[in-house]
């Protein structure tokens, strides 16, 4: 008798293992079944759409010049600034930093591949001519350049003179 309960206690043993591998196999497969998921969505690149038109929003201030693209739709792909790239004070406001700001949008914006450039120009700063320059002289086919400076239609009531 002795001996029967310790066969029948090994069985269960042997049992009790075998059901453990399994689940153990299972959570094995499930865990690869992840990592193939999780491998496959690193391996898909997303890619870029290529986008052949696209806007050049400049605006050139007497203390800044700000150049943005985007596409067609308005949404934007790329930007930059002088203050941005580390110039201060009165010399953010240079051509040399308006042609500066264009060639890192420009970088920025490669990888779309942006052949033809409607450009829409604002502000009365120095770096106009210098940032329209920069971006014939980038590759871009310009298309159209218009001037969207803000113009003041009579405005606001001004102040009484002063009495003294």
């Amino acid at each position: 008798m002795p001996e029967e309960k310790k066969v029948q206690q090994s069985n269960t043993e042997e049992i009790k293992k075998t059901e453990k591998k399994s689940e153990d196999l299972a959570v094995e497969t499930e865990k690869d079944e992840k990592a193939e998921v999780l491998a496959k969505k690193k391996k898909e690149k997303k890619i870029k759409r290529q986008i052949l038109r696209g806007r050049a929003n400049v605006k050139c201030s007497y203390n800044n010049t700000m150049v943005s693209i985007s596409d067609a739709s308005g949404n934007t792909l790329g930007w930059s600034t002088s203050g941005l790239l580390g110039f201060k004070g009165a010399k953010k406001a240079t051509p040399y930093a308006a042609t500066q700001v264009v060639g890192t949008v420009s970088e920025k914006v490669r990888k779309y591949g942006i052949k033809e450039l409607e450009v829409y120009i604002r502000g009365v700063g120095s770096g106009r001519e210098a940032s329209i320059r920069a971006l014939a002289n980038n590759g871009f086919d310009l298309i159209l350049i218009k001037d969207i400076t803000p113009i003041p239609h009579n405005g606001c009531r001004p102040k009484k003179p002063r009495r003294v």
